[in-house]
Parts: C-alpha cells; structure tokens; sequence
C-alpha cells in the first residue's frame, strides 16, 4: 500500500451575518480540486503554531488580519491529486478578522480570488471543497 504524504492545515471559519469568507483555489492547489471554494487558511510549516499558520495564511489569501481564533473541531481527509496520495488533517476554528476588503496577497499561491458568499448558496451551484462542507456543519 502507497504511504500518504501528511499535511495538517489549520482553516479559518469566518462569518458576517449570513455569509461566509471563502477563498477559491487555484490550478497551484496541491490537494483539493482547483475552482472550488474553500476555507482560508493552509499547511502549518515545521514547528509554527497552528494560530500563527491560520493568522498567516487568513493574512496571505485574504488580506485581512486576524483578530481572534478559537479551535472548534478536526477532520481527516483522504486525498489522491497529482498522482499524490494524501492524509490532511484539519484544524478548523472560528474566527474573526479586522475590517477591510478582502483581496488575495500571495502571488502564484493556492488561492486565486477572495469573497464573502452567503451560506445558504454554498453547495448548490457554488463547488465547495470537502473542508467546507465540514465547516456547514459545525457552525
């Protein structure tokens, strides 16, 4: 049997009124499937923090600064993408972050645009990765 690469992610669950900060993936995305909208949020490098990954990763896809995070739940996923099979884990957390215009700030990353999308609309016509789906169910 393949052995998986492991990654863990910490995403960041943020919410303004009936809507949902999501950021969506671009061709450079390593597990989930380019188009999708996903989670902000990322891979926490060798020894950082998971709070310090998420403020970083909220910072680089979103543009905004993270003010407040508190974990909520993990999940596992199982992930086959590029010829990779994958184990993520995901450390999801609700969070607020200052105010200001959502803008992708990482040039050539994973992610290839920023908005806030009502939550009653994800999953019908607008393509959710898994980790959303995840998130619906814990808020």
């Amino acid at each position: 049997m393949e052995q998986p690469r492991i990654r863990v992610s910490a995403y960041a669950m943020i919410t303004a009124g009936d809507r949902l900060l999501l950021t969506r993936l671009s061709e450079s995305s390593p597990i989930f499937e380019p188009g999708e909208w996903h989670l902000p949020g990322g891979g926490i490098d060798p020894g950082e923090q998971p709070e310090e990954a998420l403020a970083r990763e909220v910072r680089e896809e979103t543009g905004l600064e993270l003010t407040g995070a508190r974990l909520v739940g993990a999940r596992s996923y199982a992930v086959r993408r590029l010829g990779v099979y994958w184990h993520l884990i995901g450390l999801f957390h609700t969070a607020e972050v200052a105010s200001g215009s959502p803008e992708v700030i990482e040039v050539d990353g994973t992610t290839d645009a920023v908005a806030w999308l009502p939550i009653p609309d994800l999953g019908g016509s607008v393509e959710i990765s898994p980790a959303v789906t995840d998130a619906l169910r814990m808020l």
